[in-house]
């Protein structure tokens, strides 16, 4: 059975009502809700008859049921808009009845007015509306001079405690070979497939997946993996904090933040022996006991040329364990000689080998940035977390194109020297043990638009036409293309389009040259359009790989912008050109979003199902026969991975913005995703979607941050 917003719930997402942080998104109204005293009556009837077992005769809770009444009803409500709590009430299957949604609107109206009623508000004339739309005109006030504390408290069972006294090690074999169970990795295994091979949830019972329970985060800017550990979940939320949770109801086990004046995003955290380790916004990678949250060391990276300030670095990826190295990377914008990669000796904290991501002379690709000193070349952001092969010892990362691209527009005649820009755009392969750079490839020469090719690096086996296998390294750019290299040498192996890019015209089958359409480069002189725009066909959500398709699966966006004479729009980087919108072109049916499956193993597009809304997190291919995908309708849904038919969709209250996981405690699988975090590609594809979709749809964003999990009952 499909899930409709307007539809009702499980009654487990009211198990942690009471839990809904009270800072997060309020209504732009400030018109309190109004009911009479009939409404009240019949809707105290209707709670007696449906919800009185779940929620008790004075509406104070059951066991691990929240109260509707009292100091959790203004913690979780107040300053929200009313068809926040009506949302859920109707999610809430009522008792006799077996289906959710299934009293109607206006009993639903009743017994929010109960509700309302028993928290202290006044009947008067003036119906309550029982239409979510206009529910969402009213705001639940605020007690004046109460403040409400949006951070869960811990508070640990006895259970709980033992759990995470008894928490074992995460070996190095674990790392290589994680328990299908725990998802262990920034893509759960060191190949970043972020494949799960759990399969409980499965194509036949996908119908029935609930949420199993939510929890409240502090809204920022993040955009983070949560990883799980025998029923221990990890997460690095906003604003730079660390959470330990009981991964079978979201109940906080220990919480370590660090007070600092700023925080920057954050896509996760990696775990090793009794460790955890995380990058802070104070540029500075720290170790954790996985068990307590104390700090055990903290080091400061080093980063930055004379007189650079430290603000103009940030690190966004989660570390990476390889071996006896913790790997960061960095990012910076136009800061001279570029970013880094810094290995750093896991048990002593302190700095191991560092790979400057910006060719310098004298170093492989060093003459490939147009005769510019080295003190003008920037740019090489790092991302994402690399991945690992454990036994070539090869770590890999994607490395982002420069901001300051007008110095490498135009050819120098010099000899021996190029505008290709190494390692922007670039797969490097470093030793693992001293940041060597062993093989680097680049995906895209002298990247004039913005194009990144700086995302996951997925490992896997694929099939070769003499029947043998060759382990590749794959990539998806932003243009919606895949790129396969060989993951020992760097040799190029084949490349597949999407059909979302007008940029590259033909790619070398031999050695994956790109070739460029020439119309498309910055030139004040003449217009074009370019697909897609800078924020990507697809960006930082990651694709997801399964071994048992041989199919990579791609979250897309399709979009276009021109490119035009200077001061008729926003600065295209430094060329002098400007960027504008343009029409969108394939949107005739309403369908801006699109999951891509591409087989790899046959070096073929195969299916691709079409959605009026962008996708938002990273992709989830399960065992089961399923790809999970959020999208800002908001929604979580489920595709056969075969066919790419829908199977399931669930209603969100807020914006999906991270990427998805499985894990499985007990007898019970789990699917996890982060709600109503902010990051720049949640910020530009919902205003692309609200700006050029012929729907001319709003897509929903007030519930606020939340982990949402769902599970089988």
């Amino acid at each position: 059975m499909t899930i409709i917003r307007r539809a009702g719930f499980l009654w487990a997402v009211l198990l942690l009502l009471g839990l809904w942080q009270s800072a997060s998104s309020a209504a732009t109204s400030e018109v309190a809700p109004g009911f009479t005293r009939a409404q009240a009556k019949a809707g105290g009837k209707a709670y007696q008859q449906y919800c009185v077992e779940c929620h008790g005769p004075e509406l104070e809770g059951v066991a691990i049921v929240p109260p509707l009444a009292g100091s959790r009803f203004d913690q979780s409500w107040r300053g929200k808009s009313a068809d926040i709590l009506s949302f859920h009430l109707r999610r809430m299957p009522p008792l006799p009845v077996a289906e959710p949604g299934s009293l109607g609107d206006e009993t639903y109206a009743n017994i929010l007015a109960f509700i309302l009623k028993s928290n202290d508000f006044k009947p008067g004339r003036k119906k309550l509306p029982a239409d979510l739309a206009a529910l969402g005109t009213l705001t639940i006030p605020k007690l004046e001079g109460v403040e409400y504390d949006p951070v869960v408290p811990v508070e640990m069972s006895a259970a709980q405690a033992a759990m995470l006294k008894n928490l074992p090690n995460v070996t190095d074999q674990m790392l290589r070979n994680p328990s299908p169970n725990d998802w262990l990795h920034w893509g759960r295994t060191y190949n970043g497939q972020s494949y799960s091979p759990l399969k409980q949830i499965n194509r036949d019972n996908v119908k029935e997946l609930r949420p199993a329970w939510r929890a409240p985060l502090i809204q920022g800017t993040s955009m983070s993996m949560p990883v799980v550990h025998q029923g221990v979940m990890f997460l690095q939320a906003y604003p730079d904090t660390v959470l330990a949770m009981d991964a079978t109801n979201g109940a906080v086990l220990w919480r370590y933040k660090r007070e600092l004046p700023r925080s920057s995003k954050k896509m996760g955290l990696s775990l090793h022996e009794d460790r955890i380790y995380v990058s802070t916004s104070d540029l500075h990678v720290i170790a954790l006991n996985a068990r307590t949250g104390e700090l055990v060391w903290d080091h400061t990276m080093e980063l930055g040329s004379e007189g650079v300030p430290r603000g103009d670095y940030q690190t966004r990826g989660a570390p990476l364990i390889a071996g006896n190295v913790v790997i960061q990377s960095t990012l910076s914008f136009r800061v001279p000689k570029g970013s880094y990669i810094i290995g750093i000796d896991r048990k002593s904290g302190k700095e191991a080998w560092r790979f400057n991501t910006v060719a310098w002379p004298g170093q492989p690709g060093g003459n490939t940035w147009n005769g510019i000193p080295v003190e003008e070349r920037n740019g090489g952001s790092v991302w994402q977390q690399g991945t690992y092969d454990p036994e070539s010892n090869l770590v890999y990362y994607g490395i982002a194109p420069t901001y300051d691209t007008a110095p490498l527009l135009v050819p120098s005649q010099e000899e021996g020297v190029t505008n290709e820009a190494m390692y922007t755009n670039c797969t490097v392969a470093l030793n693992a043990d001293t940041g060597e750079l062993v093989w680097y490839f680049q995906h895209t020469q002298n990247d004039q638009w913005d194009m990144d090719w700086a995302f996951e690096r997925t490992i896997a086996e694929l099939p070769t036409k003499d029947g043998g296998t060759v382990k590749a390294v794959m990539n998806v750019g932003k243009n919606a293309m895949l790129d396969a290299l060989d993951a020992a040498t760097g040799q190029f192996l084949f490349s597949l389009d999407a059909g979302v890019q007008n940029v590259i015209t033909a790619v070398d089958p031999i050695t994956g040259a790109k070739t460029i359409d020439p119309t498309k480069m910055p030139n004040p002189e003449n217009s074009s359009v370019i697909c897609p725009v800078p924020f990507g066909a697809r960006a930082w959500p990651q694709t997801s790989y399964s071994p048992d398709t041989n199919y990579v699966y791609v979250p897309i966006t399709e979009s276009c912008f021109g490119i035009t004479e200077t001061d008729k729009g926003g600065r295209l980087l430094t060329t002098g050109v400007s960027f504008t919108g343009a029409p969108q072109p394939d949107l005739d049916d309403g369908m801006m979003g699109r999951v891509q499956a591409i087989d790899v193993a046959n070096r073929r597009l195969a299916w691709n199902t079409d959605q009026v809304t962008p996708p938002s997190t990273g992709m989830l291919a399960t065992a089961g026969g399923l790809v999970f995908s959020g999208d800002i309708d908001p929604s979580l849904k489920a595709f056969d991975d075969a066919t790419g038919k829908l199977l399931w969709q669930a209603a969100l209250d807020d914006l999906p913005t991270s990427s998805l996981i499985s894990y499985k405690v007990g007898e019970k699988q789990y699917v996890a995703v982060v709600l109503g975090m902010t990051n720049n590609f949640i910020r530009d594809i919902t205003r692309h979607y609200r700006r050029w979709s012929n729907t001319k749809g709003k897509s929903g964003d007030r519930g606020g941050a939340s982990i949402w999990v769902f599970a089988l009952p």
